[in-house]
């Protein structure tokens, strides 16, 4: 037997969407990667599990393509993986729509701007990487960054660099003694 309910719990549960919500939140894998990679916001990661999500899809429609769409198929498998491979979510080895369909999230974590500072051994955890992005202590070529969330492709990987009047920059130099004349005027 059921008790009836008063009427602040039928308000109550008027509100209450039952349909949407989710009962147990983020599951223990997703808590694992939030931590890895030092993502802010579950939202970037769902956003990133659904690219990973579109583009396994589109692999796994190439390969199950009928007969007679060799050539479509090839010029399209090329043109992909070579995105991905200028994009660093896919090793230079790797040549095949089967590493199309074992792409994960992790792989859009791995080329976040913390995640490769950390990689360039400019920072000494994600925690310190995020917060020089976050304080503009880095740029990526000519442009000075403040979003960590930013996905460095591979091209660029080479010309992430301090900030010219970063005090980072000048501890650096200090530190490996190059810093010159005209650094210390600055």
């Amino acid at each position: 037997m059921v008790r009836k309910l008063k009427f602040h719990e039928q308000k109550l549960l008027r509100r209450l969407d039952l349909v949407s919500w989710e009962a147990a939140g983020p599951s223990l894998r997703e808590v694992r990667l939030l931590r890895r990679f030092g993502l802010s916001r579950r939202e970037e990661l769902v956003r990133y599990q659904a690219l990973a999500r579109g583009i396994r899809g589109l692999a796994r429609r190439l390969r199950d393509l009928g007969p007679g769409g060799e050539a479509f198929r090839a010029r399209c498998a090329s043109r992909l993986l070579a995105r991905l491979r200028a994009m660093g979510l896919l090793r230079p080895g790797e040549a095949s729509l089967a590493a199309c369909e074992r792409l994960s999230a992790a792989a859009f974590c791995r080329r976040r701007l913390p995640c490769v500072l950390l990689r360039l051994r400019m920072a000494q955890d994600l925690r310190h990487a995020a917060a020089f992005v976050r304080q503009g202590h880095v740029r990526v070529g000519p442009e000075v960054v403040t979003d960590p969330a930013l996905l460095v492709p591979r091209a660029l990987e080479d010309f992430v660099t301090w900030v010219d009047a970063s005090r980072l920059r000048h501890k650096v130099l200090d530190y490996n003694r190059e810093r010159d004349d005209f650094d210390l005027a600055a």
